[in-house]
């Protein structure tokens, strides 16, 4: 979005970002009337958990190959500077285009995220306030700073994050099979703190250098 709006302007890379969030929102309302038609509740409880646990495991595994070296941490400013020197970014056509998909894909895990927790708490318009906000702060932070947020750690959000989602995932799919959690909903904490010491202890176990000492 930042490397199309100081091509293009503001102006054409906000329309493409707002399209991209009406797109968004339009797949939360349907995808919320669909989930809150299902009357059994044991049903979707199982099926949030299942979408919360797959889409935690796909975070935490790119987050531990990361931690551990196996896999490039993401550097934004290498990809800026990619995204700027691209041939098309200047055609103001293929660039709303790049600012619209770029924004719709992203932007397609926080609307996972979105539905799933906001129609199991029965609180989906603040999750999707919470969203918004958080949009606003990163659109707001790169208009300022006019480059990207290279210092953020991506990587140890992302990790934190996917430790919460499947923390959710596994304590709505067991609920939902009828185990009872002898701690009710402090059992989310102690999940959390389990995904957490596991996705570290991974990291340690695949980081090639704590290999190398262990090998000598």
């Amino acid at each position: 979005m930042l490397a199309v709006a100081l091509s293009i302007g503001w102006g054409k890379a906000l329309q493409a970002a707002g399209a991209a969030v009406v797109v968004l929102a339009t797949l939360t309302a349907g995808a919320s009337f669909l989930l809150t038609r299902i009357h059994d509740l044991v049903i979707l409880q199982f099926i949030i958990g299942v979408f919360l646990t797959l889409f935690g495991v796909r975070w935490l595994g790119k987050a531990v190959a990361r931690g551990a070296g196996l896999k490039k941490l993401h550097d934004e400013t290498a990809e800026f500077a990619a995204l700027q020197a691209r041939a098309d970014i200047h055609d103001v056509r293929a660039a709303w285009l790049i600012a619209f998909n770029g924004m719709l894909l992203e932007g397609l895990e926080v609307w996972l995220i979105v539905v799933t927790l906001g129609v199991q708490t029965g609180h989906l318009t603040s999750a999707a306030g919470a969203a918004l906000a958080a949009l606003a702060v990163v659109a707001g932070a790169g208009f300022s700073l006019r480059r990207p947020l290279s210092k953020v750690p991506e990587n140890s959000i992302k990790f934190t994050v996917s430790a919460a989602l499947l923390s959710f995932g596994t304590y709505w799919i067991l609920e939902a099979l009828g185990y009872h959690w002898p701690l009710g909903d402090a059992a989310l904490l102690a999940l959390f703190g389990l995904y957490v010491m596991g996705g570290l202890g991974l990291i340690r176990l695949y980081n090639p250098r704590q290999a190398a000492m262990k090998v000598i």
